[in-house]
């Protein structure tokens, strides 16, 4: 079963007039990743980072839509994620940074983090088998719970995808797969590392296949609402599949796509369009989520180094 979110962009009307809340959370995400990006530029970060610049609005309209008992495995770009789930930019940025009241204590840095029930890695692929695992116990333990794992249109090459899709349909558990396919993996384009379909896929495994091509937090959350609710009830596993823009480069700056294709996805950003539609209520929460972040970075750099017998 393939269901579809439509994008209102293909309407006159523009994108949804969104809630204080929902603005602040995409806008929080938004210059949370650009402050890191400015941060290495100036030397001021060790490591690396992946920025989910142009997917903020997945995880902000997937997650009102969860609750605190479903567990959520994120990957590499999975700042976004981490911050719509707990809205805690101090405690990531003291992450990445090693600095004291990091979220594990400057162990995990930007890929590796570990809070309640929520888990990401740098590993492709890796979680999903794991997230199968936790919902087949939560339908066990925990009738109505379900386990979520994001993953990317690159993480298709790995095999543990197939083997915990096989998994997910014979044993009836309640995951949802979510795949930010945003058409290139790591430098190659999609359509050069991937032969058929991700609706395809999920077909082979008698999994159900919802496609999103929507960047407005309203139509998608609608059209995800009942999906959600078939995943907990019928413990149906679901493929979600969104066809989505990475308007930033691959991690800091290796960004490898023409010019043509990077002002196309910057076209496609919800950021732009929403200042277009609503460039009132736009512009006063801009200004104050870029107030919020540059006080989140001098109140994290002036904090010392995480303690080593806390790690």
């Amino acid at each position: 079963m393939t269901t579809t979110a439509a994008d209102p962009a293909r309407t006159a009307a523009g994108l949804t007039r969104l809630g204080d809340g929902d603005l602040a959370d995409l806008l929080m995400i938004r210059h949370f990743e650009l402050a890191l990006l400015d941060l290495f530029s100036q030397g001021r970060l060790n490591g690396t980072t992946h920025t989910c610049l142009g997917q903020e609005y997945i995880p902000v309209a997937l997650y009102s839509l969860l609750d605190d008992g479903d567990h959520i495995f994120s990957n590499h770009r999975g700042h976004g994620h981490y911050l719509a789930r707990f809205r805690d930019p101090q405690g990531l940025l003291a992450e990445v940074m090693g600095r004291e009241g990091a979220v594990c204590n400057g162990v995990g840095g930007s890929q590796h983090i570990y809070r309640d029930r929520y888990l990401s890695t740098g590993v492709q692929g890796q979680s999903l088998p794991v997230a199968v695992g936790v919902a087949l116990h939560l339908a066990r333990t925990e009738p109505g719970r379900m386990a979520v794992v994001h993953v990317g249109d690159g993480t298709w090459g790995e095999g543990s995808v197939y083997e915990a899709l096989n998994m997910a349909a014979l044993w009836n558990v309640p995951v949802l797969v979510v795949v930010e396919n945003n058409g290139i993996a790591q430098s190659t384009p999609t359509e050069r590392e991937m032969a058929g379909t991700i609706a395809a896929r999920a077909a082979a495994f008698g999994v159900d296949h919802h496609l999103v091509d929507s960047v407005d937090v309203e139509v998608v959350r609608r059209g995800l609402r009942p999906v959600l609710q078939r995943v907990r009830d019928l413990r149906r596993p679901c493929v979600v599949e969104f066809l989505t823009h990475r308007v930033g480069p691959h991690s800091k700056g290796d960004d490898s796509r023409p010019a043509e294709l990077v002002e196309f996805a910057a076209e496609q950003d919800w950021y732009r369009r929403y200042r277009h539609d609503h460039p009132a209520h736009f512009e006063s929460a801009d200004r104050a989520q870029r107030a919020r972040m540059a006080a989140v970075v001098r109140d994290v750099e002036e904090r010392p180094a995480a303690r080593w017998e806390d790690r």
